[in-house]
């Protein structure tokens, strides 16, 4: 229950400032039950991935042969100028 989306929210309901943005590793339940408490708390908050972990997942599925490859290319992805919102 202490790492529940439950307990998130109730965590996050006591703070007195809402945020606009989320980031978590999606990875582990503690890091999904906060994104989920936060999703009932905060409709509104955009929710972004880690990049380093998002990394780490992609390359632990790649031969260890594509790993300098194909870490420079997320690294591009993640350093990219932003692109306007419509």
């Amino acid at each position: 229950m202490r790492e529940s989306s439950e307990s998130w929210r109730d965590l996050l309901l006591d703070l007195s400032v809402a945020s606009d943005n989320g980031v978590a590793d999606c990875g582990p339940p503690t890091a999904r039950s906060l994104l989920e408490g936060a999703r009932e708390v905060w409709p509104t908050t955009r929710e972004q991935r880690c990049w380093v972990h998002k990394t780490a997942n992609i390359l632990n599925k790649m031969p260890k042969s594509l790993h300098t490859r194909q870490g420079a290319r997320c690294k591009e992805i993640w350093m990219a100028r932003p692109r306007r919102m419509r």
